[in-house]
């Protein structure tokens, strides 16, 4: 009986040893060799064509109030087109982030706009407030039209400038058309060069716009 108890123990005492091996080598594998640890490389992107497509099916207010409904709410622009003009603001985004990759892969990047929600006069010139600007981008083979990159819903929300700061800011050249598209553009970049592609700061909300190039203000 004596013998049968210490061959249990015996085995019992291999068994536990083998457990706190395995959990000793798992403990203290490589921190940069962990699953979680793994990222993506940087892509390489170079831009030979665009999509930017802002459906018609998107509504558009004209009303000059603090918060008003629809999807494109825009007055950056002479009263027009507010379709066009979006798509003009991202056509020129497009060019100037895109222009700067210089990657060995030809791509073509493809905007479809959900939201455009930009300040109207009575907010611009008192409160400010946030540009909403919600998009997917697609970045796909110019000859296959293979996906590379994406669907991706891109939320790029930005501080929309108010009263005597944007007084200020439109002083300098600083309009509501030039730091969205600046913005925009930095948006486009990080996704064609950044393992993560373009991600909203801690609140979502991008405070400040760091010219890419010094373009002349719209």
């Amino acid at each position: 009986m004596k013998r049968v108890r210490l061959i249990a123990a015996m085995v019992l005492g291999m068994s536990a040893a083998a457990c706190s091996s395995v959990d000793t080598a798992t403990r203290n594998a490589p921190y940069e060799n962990t699953p979680s640890q793994v990222t993506a490389p940087a892509p390489s992107f170079q831009l030979v064509g665009m999509n930017v497509a802002v459906p018609t099916t998107l509504t558009v207010s004209e009303r000059n109030s603090y918060y008003p409904g629809g999807d494109i709410v825009w007055r950056g622009d002479a009263y027009g087109n507010r379709y066009e003009q979006v798509k003009a603001i991202f056509e020129d985004a497009v060019e100037l982030g895109g222009g700067l990759a210089q990657g060995e892969i030809p791509v073509v990047v493809n905007i479809e706009l959900k939201r455009f929600h930009a300040l109207t006069e009575k907010t611009r010139y008192s409160v400010g407030g946030i540009h909403s600007i919600d998009f997917v981008m697609t970045i796909s083979d110019p000859v296959t039209g293979a996906v590379l990159r994406g669907p991706k819903e891109i939320n790029a929300n930005l501080v929309g400038y108010g009263g005597e700061k944007a007084l200020q800011a439109e002083a300098r050249g600083l309009t509501q058309k030039y730091r969205i598209t600046q913005h925009l553009a930095r948006v486009v970049l990080e996704e064609m060069t950044t393992a993560t592609g373009f991600v909203p700061p801690k609140g979502g909300v991008t405070a400040q716009v760091v010219p890419l190039t010094a373009v002349k203000p719209l």
